[in-house]
């Protein structure tokens, strides 16, 4: 996840006082380390939940990963002044310049679809569920304090990161209230004795529309929350997914759509996607050859698209980590061109914060 440089100026001053994304396996799918060029602590660093001392620190424990979301949606319902990640987008305007932006994507890195998830659970981001009684754990901002949810987090210390515990890349950590329904999301997380290291995150009640506060950041370069953007497996044994999916691509703009809120790029080529763009798979795209995984995820991007969230490689949808899926199916999404998608008008572009652009365009 790639952050402004403006942005990380301010983050760097604020965050050495503050207290309490490169994809896993080298699939690409963030641009990885510190945002911005940031410190961050080693990979891998920290001491392993429990290590030391013969106690069991507050916190421990894995969470289930891939748990029940018992009654708790896995998004947060529609805003007033923008789309959400619910919505039905399949016969909404194609915006005037959807063909500008496919073509800038395709210029600037791959051009198939590519599932950013699988290889036997290796690939994707992890998330875990917990119980209302789970003990909350303390974070120590290392980056984007000012911007972060102080905490603390109901994410056990023992919850699993993204792309392993030596994993030098974005390291998102996410876990659910399954009983009060707050989604709790880490970037650049590091696990110590007693606490979380982490350079942002946020808890989300997925029971909320509330957006983050206008250019604000989140665990993600969007602003957006992760987990609703992602395809997870339960989705896909059922036969079908009712939302909107998480998406890289290599070069964005300065500038978002909501629901995202923040930008990740000081470029104003308006033919680069912004944050937020939200793209669908055309109608007249023909899937009838595809099967199975793939076949329910195609069906989605027909019908609810894909958001983008993140700077990173092109057409790389996002997944959970979880063994069940199954590579060879998901190989058929690498045979869907980006040329078959097109952009969704789905509102303006924000690209200023001094209050020229009205709410309805920046946000609450």
């Amino acid at each position: 996840m790639v952050r402004s440089p403006r942005v990380l100026l301010f983050a760097l001053l604020v965050g050495l006082t503050a207290t309490a994304c490169f994809s896993p396996g080298g699939t690409g799918g963030g641009t990885g380390g510190a945002p911005g060029g940031g410190t961050a602590p080693p990979a891998g660093g920290g001491t392993p939940p429990g290590g030391g001392g013969g106690t069991t620190p507050p916190g421990s424990g894995t969470g289930d990963q891939n748990g029940s979301l018992g009654t708790c949606p896995g998004f947060p319902p529609d805003g007033a002044n923008y789309v959400g990640w619910g919505v039905d987008v399949s016969t909404m305007a194609v915006d005037p310049n959807s063909a500008n932006y496919v073509t800038n994507v395709l210029a600037n890195g791959g051009d198939y679809l590519h599932p950013d998830f699988g290889g036997g659970g290796d690939y994707g981001i992890p998330y875990v569920t917990v119980p209302g009684t789970q003990t909350p754990v303390p974070v120590t901002w290392t980056a984007y304090g000012n911007q972060s949810d102080p905490g603390p987090y109901k994410t056990p210390l023992g919850a699993p990161i993204e792309g392993g515990a030596a994993s030098s890349g974005d390291r998102h950590v996410i876990s659910i209230d399954r009983d009060n329904c707050i989604l709790y999301e880490l970037y650049r997380a590091f696990p110590q004795t007693d606490h979380w290291d982490a350079d942002s995150g946020v808890d989300w009640d997925l029971r909320s529309s509330a957006l983050r506060t206008p250019t604000w950041t989140s665990a993600d370069a969007a602003g957006l929350p992760i987990f609703p953007g992602l395809v997870r497996y339960d989705e896909i044994a059922a036969g079908v997914i009712n939302h909107a999916l998480r998406f890289t691509v290599n070069a964005t703009r300065h500038g978002y759509v909501l629901p995202a809120t923040h930008w990740a790029s000081d470029s104003t080529d308006a033919n680069r996607p912004p944050m937020g763009l939200r793209l669908r798979l055309s109608a007249a795209y023909d899937i009838a050859g595809f099967t199975g995984q793939s076949r329910v995820i195609l069906e989605a991007l027909k019908k609810y698209g894909m958001i983008v969230a993140d700077n990173g490689s092109n057409w790389y949808i996002t997944g959970a980590a979880d063994s069940r899926f199954d590579d060879d199916d998901l190989d058929q999404l690498k045979t869907v061109p980006g040329s078959a998608f097109e952009v969704v008008d789905t509102g303006d572009v924000c690209t200023t914060e001094d209050g020229s652009q009205p709410q309805s365009v920046c946000g609450p």
